[in-house]
């Protein structure tokens, strides 16, 4: 490699980024227009090319993440649009989705709603696995879901989803799902100061701030979710580390079955179904 790639190698090193040389020929490969496993090993670029390269380096030495850096996001099978406007998608999340996936193709389920619908990583992702699935994507921000729509494009399901603007603090909604996913903000008010810089930075607020418990979505949730539930109708939700029994308990409060915890793969009971 040349001497550009070990110096942008040094700077992310020395300000703490834990993958350095991984994230600098991913920001080279971005700037040259070229996928990172085509990189040369001999790495020649314009000026301009020199100049765009030492603004994203800047970016990144200041902890913006890198995903935001780049505009996009792999998660689960797909590559997603993201920006300032939505939550970085995360691995975590991986597990809601594959569950989702595993009662669609056991129960037969032919439609799924998802609060709170961001960047769309989750329900484009069981759309984009299950072709004969449709979904209803909410979203209380019009920013986000235009991010929602240009990944429903990107993965060739923008047929089969409809993206609307839904506040479900305010708005009524009525129809009977027989599936119902959300990954809600969950971060207890008092706890978001402490979050990782790159997160409580660039992360929008409004998609972390889960109230002065970290449950106040999920109190507001159990009282639209079961009335919009088909019989015997799933729900499944996300939530933080040591979340998972409350979020259960309040469901069950509301009139529904827990089925089952899901832990992800740091042993994190992540992902919570329960049954009408």
């Amino acid at each position: 490699m040349t001497d550009i790639f070990h110096s942008i190698v040094s700077r992310l090193s020395d300000s703490g980024i834990n993958s350095p040389r991984l994230e600098a020929r991913m920001l080279i490969a971005h700037v040259l227009g070229i996928d990172v496993d085509s990189l040369p090993a001999d790495i020649i670029v314009s000026e301009k090319q020199q100049n765009q390269l030492s603004l994203l380096v800047e970016r990144r030495i200041a902890h913006e993440p890198l995903d935001k850096i780049l505009g996009y996001k792999e998660f689960y099978k797909y590559t997603f649009k993201v920006n300032s406007d939505v939550l970085s998608p995360r691995p975590d999340s991986e597990i809601l989705v594959e569950e989702a996936i595993q009662i669609i193709h056991q129960k037969g389920i032919d439609s799924v709603l998802e609060f709170g619908v961001g960047s769309g990583c989750l329900i484009l992702s069981i759309l984009a696995d299950c072709p004969s699935v449709c979904g209803l994507g909410l979203d209380k921000s019009d920013a986000a879901l235009k991010i929602a729509q240009a990944n429903a494009a990107s993965l060739g399901v923008s047929d089969r989803i409809k993206l609307e603007r839904f506040d479900y603090f305010k708005d009524k909604l009525r129809g009977a799902f027989p599936l119902i996913i959300s990954n809600p903000p969950y971060i207890p008010t008092t706890e978001i100061s402490k979050l990782d810089i790159e997160v409580k930075a660039y992360d929008p607020l409004t998609a972390l701030d889960g109230g002065y418990d970290g449950y106040e979505h999920y109190r507001r949730l159990s009282q639209i979710v079961p009335s919009l539930l088909a019989p015997q109708g799933f729900v499944l939700f996300e939530g933080g580390a040591g979340q998972a029994d409350m979020i259960a308990s309040i469901f069950v409060k509301a009139g529904l079955r827990l089925i089952k915890k899901v832990c992800d793969l740091s042993g994190i009971e992540r992902c919570i179904i329960l049954q009408k």
